[in-house]
């Protein structure tokens, strides 16, 4: 992986595709080892992000808020608590284009408030609750759901889903850039959403998107979209099954088949088992999103095997017939992905979707 990131692109700061999301990985190896020289690693790429910050995105995933949310972690825990309350800082200062209501940044994950949420959540979890004051994390949250509600009403679907999402005016259902990611977020413990919101709004609206599965267990990767296609992080159950996990955690009511173990079938067969040629070699685009929705299922029923044969597919990378990505060393496309989910299969009780999962630490509200 190292040898290939010197032809990688030097400019390309983001968690996604580019350094952020190497310097992630090897913040998730000094998690899983102890080893100092992996935290000493993960600052060399810190270093890297934060002198090439541009301001024209604001997520963890493709924005600012990635390099600066992990550099005030990694500078945490090498106690710099100076350059880490700085990086803290220019990320809060990002918050005021976040929250204008008149502005024509989305909601969803990968470029839009969901984004920068996670990375206010990230600190909270990572580094200590307070870290980011409460009301810093609410305004972000009232905005998410403000303009939820607001499209819901413009497109009359107020009592079937309180919370309606669209990017580039399409209604998306996965993690990346539709409903399925901000969902997940609002649930999150430490956005501390109240319990009359998440009953009544976030709720129902996850309803309503549970009942657009197609009978494979898969998801449409659009309201509109009628096709069975895609099973990836992105788009379909790959993603999806993370909002129907914690839904099932946070729901006062305990269902003997809980609505995610209809879809972890989909993820295990068509993202772990499709034959050679027909996946991408981009690990958390296609298989390995499909290992981590499987993984979610051992931490709530302890089946290891899923996990296993995905990490043993992990260690024949580059021997499928795959196509191979654009960024084949990045986090979310190639090589750096599949070492952290190898990382991550010592131990699936604790593994962690990157960038997207948080640490369950924290005690999950009921709804």
């Amino acid at each position: 992986m190292e040898e290939g990131l010197r032809t990688a692109d030097p400019h390309d700061c983001s968690a996604y595709t580019g350094w952020t999301g190497i310097a992630l990985l090897y913040l998730q190896l000094y998690r899983v080892t102890g080893d100092q020289t992996h935290l000493l690693r993960s600052l060399d790429y810190v270093k890297r992000t934060l002198r090439n910050l541009n301001g024209r995105r604001v997520t963890f995933l493709c924005g600012d808020a990635g390099p600066l949310a992990v550099g005030a972690v990694v500078y945490h825990k090498l106690r710099s608590d100076g350059e880490s309350r700085e990086c803290i800082a220019k990320l809060l200062q990002l918050q005021r284009s976040i929250v204008c209501q008149d502005s024509d940044l989305p909601d969803e994950l990968l470029y839009g408030r969901a984004g920068y949420l996670y990375a206010l959540l990230y600190l909270n979890t990572e580094i200590g609750p307070g870290t980011v004051c409460e009301s810093a994390v609410r305004e972000v949250v009232t905005a998410i759901i403000e303009s939820g509600k607001a499209l819901s009403r413009e497109e009359r679907k107020a009592e079937r889903c309180p919370l309606l999402y669209q990017w580039h005016r399409k209604q998306y259902v996965g993690a990346a850039h539709g409903m399925a990611g901000i969902y997940y977020m609002l649930m999150q413990p430490a956005a501390k959403v109240d319990q009359d919101t998440l009953a009544e709004m976030v709720k129902p609206s996850i309803d309503y998107v549970r009942h657009k599965r197609f009978r494979s267990g898969n998801y449409p990767s659009s309201l509109s979209n009628e096709t069975d296609r895609l099973v990836h992080w992105c788009h379909g159950a790959s993603g999806v099954i993370h909002m129907l996990m914690q839904a099932y955690k946070v729901s006062a009511v305990r269902t003997p088949a809980p609505r995610w173990a209809s879809v972890s079938p989909s993820c295990w067969r068509r993202g772990c088992c499709l034959p050679q040629g027909r996946q991408e070699e981009g690990v958390l685009s296609v298989p390995g999103p499909s290992g981590w929705g499987c993984a979610v299922r051992p931490r709530a029923v302890r089946k290891r095997g899923c996990c296993l044969s995905q990490g043993q597919w992990c260690l024949d990378y580059g021997a499928h017939g795959c196509r191979i990505p654009d960024r084949p060393y990045s986090l979310f496309e190639g090589m750096a992905g599949a070492i952290h989910f190898l990382s991550d299969v010592l131990a699936p009780e604790t593994s962690r979707f990157p960038a997207f999962e948080l640490s369950s630490s924290q005690t999950d509200k009921k709804m």
